[in-house]
């Protein structure tokens, strides 16, 4: 389980095909904080470290997972969020996130708001968005501010724009998406999804 708040970024060192794996190597300031076996959301995707070096660690993602998320768009040097399961005994800082994506988007367009941004992303089919509520954008938990059927918006404040990967973000990228828990389990009960 995951709060959506990011902790920093990661950098793709190295990608290594295995069969129908992939092993991506990444950097970063974390990495002498993790151990071998623990689960780590990258772009939201959870992922387990399974190699650690001194600067960068190991994580395998199988088929299904370059499938239905955008690590197969990941080259050498692509910035990644990441944040570390949360701790049972902390503050949720921001809303309940499992590190399973239900499907990437596209971003369509991305706003100044002269201090701010504005991104909206296009989706196809699952769960629905609604105003006010959760997202999580590359593992970002976002709060959404415009909704429509298969399309959302967020705003990105200053600080979530320097240190997560929405700077790196532009009109055609792929984000991975995971609808909020609870909005599945009503649109699900009510036969919406």
């Amino acid at each position: 389980m995951f709060t959506g708040i990011i902790e920093t970024l990661g950098t793709v060192e190295k990608i290594v095909p295995d069969k129908e794996n992939v092993h991506f190597t990444i950097s970063s300031e974390i990495t002498n904080e993790l151990k071998i076996d623990q689960s780590v959301a990258h772009n939201g995707c959870c992922l387990t470290v399974v190699e650690i070096t001194d600067k960068s660690y190991v994580v395998t993602a199988i088929q299904e997972t370059m499938e239905k998320t955008n690590l197969g768009k990941w080259e050498v040097g692509t910035k990644v969020n990441l944040e570390r399961c949360m701790i049972m005994n902390g503050r949720l800082d921001g809303h309940i996130v499992q590190g399973h994506v239900d499907t990437t988007a596209e971003c369509i367009a991305i706003e100044d708001q002269n201090g701010s941004w504005k991104y909206t992303f296009r989706y196809d089919g699952g769960s629905p968005t609604v105003e006010k509520g959760s997202v999580t954008v590359n593992g970002t938990s976002l709060t959404v501010v415009d909704s429509k059927d298969n399309e959302f918006s967020v705003c990105i404040i200053p600080y979530t724009y320097e240190y997560t990967n929405f700077h790196t973000l532009k009109v055609g990228s792929r984000i991975n998406l995971e609808f909020d828990i609870i909005g599945k389990y009503v649109a699900k009960l009510m036969g919406k999804s």
